[in-house]
């Protein structure tokens, strides 16, 4: 005998919370879930959108298919991932410095993005880290006197931070790019290689290797702050992968700052 699967009455549709396109901030979107009577830590990984709805959870919502619920994933994982490139604009990578409320925002969103990591053990799929990278968001700063010494206040501008990453040859190549007003230079750039090892199933030990500035132009601009150059962005120490995914990296250093890397041509 068949069966026909009867739709619910249109009323089941007014006990939903609408999801809005964009969470205001990491901070009310936790504490919408809260109030849904659904608590959740950043290291539950069991989270998904149906747990936004108000009351019980129907038989038929319980009963969503793989596919379905793989669906939810995405479109949370997305939403996150909107919400901070969102949050991201207009802080020139935190290199800077950023306000507090802002930082605290920034970090409540990755943390969101950490407990929906969909590749646990990272170090044991090289291929996903592999490539190109640019730095989009770092809580290393370069400030006061440390931001006045390297001529980043005047006439030296940083441009892009960029991670090579040869998993063949288990070699990174961190470049910071620079244009310098008044001396006519297209762009300049310094270099950074150093060797990693895999320490653990989602982390990696760097080891420092040699450093290059090109032009020599440049070269005379920092030849007196080179030590200040390696002190802040040499990656050497333990780098723990926290997040990723085809396109976005989260990692943090054995500092405690954290990186969040784009994949990039």
């Amino acid at each position: 005998m068949s069966s026909k699967l009867i739709q619910p009455p249109s009323s089941m549709a007014a006990s939903r919370v609408s999801i809005p396109r964009r969470l205001e901030n990491a901070k009310s979107f936790v504490s919408f879930i809260n109030f849904n009577g659904k608590t959740l830590s950043f290291s539950d990984n069991s989270f998904r959108l149906r747990h936004m709805f108000i009351g019980k959870v129907t038989e038929q919502s319980s009963a969503s298919s793989p596919n379905e619920q793989q669906q939810e994933e995405e479109i949370t994982v997305s939403q996150i991932k909107e919400e901070l490139y969102e949050a991201l604009k207009g802080i020139n990578r935190g290199i800077f410095g950023v306000k507090s409320d802002k930082k605290s925002e920034i970090e409540s969103l990755v943390k969101l993005l950490e407990c929906r990591n969909p590749t646990p053990e990272p170090t044991g799929e090289l291929d996903k880290i592999g490539g190109c990278w640019k730095l989009i968001y770092s809580t290393i700063t370069v400030l006061g006197s440390k931001r006045t010494k390297l001529g980043l206040r005047d006439f030296v501008s940083l441009g892009d931070l960029l991670q090579l990453i040869d998993i063949a040859q288990g070699k990174t190549v961190h470049v910071l790019k620079f244009d310098v007003r008044g001396l006519n230079l297209l762009d300049g750039e310094f270099r950074i290689v150093a060797s990693f090892k895999i320490s653990s199933k989602s982390s990696v030990d760097i080891t420092y290797e040699s450093s290059t500035i090109k032009p020599d132009q440049l070269m005379n601009i920092f030849r007196k702050n080179m030590d200040l150059l390696l002190e802040i962005f040499n990656p050497e120490g333990r780098f723990e992968i926290s997040f990723l995914d085809e396109d976005l990296q989260v990692g943090r250093d054995g500092k405690g700052n954290v990186f969040v890397l784009q994949r990039t041509e």
